[in-house]
């Protein structure tokens, strides 16, 4: 049976959420600030998983999260990440299958030399709902561009890029590629910004890839945006950012959300929530719905109100990834 064409392709951390609840000392005892994300090797990861309370598991990775959402939305959407052949590979395949998301990525067999397991994000979530992120990547930081489908890159009107994985060389190699690919194709390139842009390095290349025209919608919060462009003001970070792509969104949490095209500029207030439980894939989830919109033709101001709707659902309960029928939420 012929595989149907996709509407949206993601290139991102492969990832499984290990998800705590913990208490401000628990941070305070373990050094680790609140709402923020720090990358751990193996064997810090093992030695905080060992101290957290009980968890739950559950595939994730931001672009990942995005297309879960995606295709809780009713559309057709594809991922590509690297997972290793071990249990945690076996569960992230296995939820990204059962949510209808396309992902035929090999695991790296366990004999492979890197002797790496698939990535975890170990995330502890305050009472206040804040979520503080500490990631382990491993086998993610191991895709390389020989695991790339061109003929679903070319088939598929967006292809979306994680910044997470920006940093590693394979994987960015692995993304330019594709970005090639999409574009060869008259298709769309999407690149989300995350925290990682803080880490040393980052911020020059981020900006080299939307100086080379490769980045068609660009997504980050006001954070990352006043980050990547050094500029004091939100105002001065759009004016500077819109100038180099077609499409920029800007989430602001409670503040809601503005986009910037050529030719418009629409804001809109965030969706209400009757309590927020855990922000943690709120942008993921904002992302899967303005680009599901955008698929679907609907203008910039409906493009930002279902990615607000769509955040608004996963902030309400834990977990990054939808447990709502998105597609009564957001009509698309």
């Amino acid at each position: 049976m012929e595989t149907p064409p996709l509407d949206i392709v993601a290139i991102g951390d492969a990832i499984v959420d290990v998800i705590a609840t913990c208490d401000d000392s628990f941070l305070a005892e373990h050094k680790l600030t609140k709402g923020s994300m720090q990358l751990l090797d193996p064997q810090a990861a093992d030695r905080l998983y060992a101290a957290m309370g009980p968890a739950r598991e559950v595939s994730g990775g931001s672009a990942a999260n995005s297309m879960a959402g995606v295709a809780a939305l009713g559309l057709n959407a594809g991922f590509v990440g690297q997972v290793a052949d071990d249990q945690l590979g076996d569960i992230f395949a296995h939820d990204m299958r059962a949510l209808g998301v396309r992902f035929d990525t090999p695991p790296l067999p366990r004999g492979d030399g890197s002797g790496l397991p698939t990535g975890r994000c170990l995330i502890l979530v305050t009472p206040d709902a804040q979520r503080t992120m500490n990631t382990s990547p491993g086998a993610s930081h191991q895709l390389t561009e020989r695991v790339l489908d061109e003929a679903m890159i070319r088939a598929a009107s967006i292809t979306f890029l994680e910044g997470y994985l920006w940093g590693p060389e394979q994987p960015r190699k692995a993304m330019l590629k594709a970005a090639g690919i999409a574009h060869s194709a008259g298709r769309s390139v999407a690149f989300t910004l995350s925290e990682s842009l803080c880490i040393p390095g980052r911020r020059e290349g981020v900006m080299g890839l939307i100086d080379s025209a490769l980045v068609d919608i660009l997504f980050g919060n006001e954070d990352e945006v006043r980050h990547l462009t050094g500029c004091g003001s939100l105002g001065e970070c759009l004016d500077s950012l819109a100038a180099k792509v077609p499409v920029l969104v800007v989430t602001r949490g409670a503040a809601g959300a503005v986009a910037v095209t050529r030719s418009e500029r629409v804001e809109i207030r965030a969706a209400p929530v009757a309590k927020v439980v855990d922000t943690t894939g709120a942008g993921d989830l904002f992302a899967a719905g303005f680009l599901a919109a955008r698929c679907r033709g609907r203008p910039l101001r409906g493009c930002l109100e279902a990615g607000a709707t769509a955040a608004a659902e996963v902030i309400s309960h834990f977990g990054a990834r939808p447990e709502a029928d998105l597609r009564k939420l957001v009509r698309l």
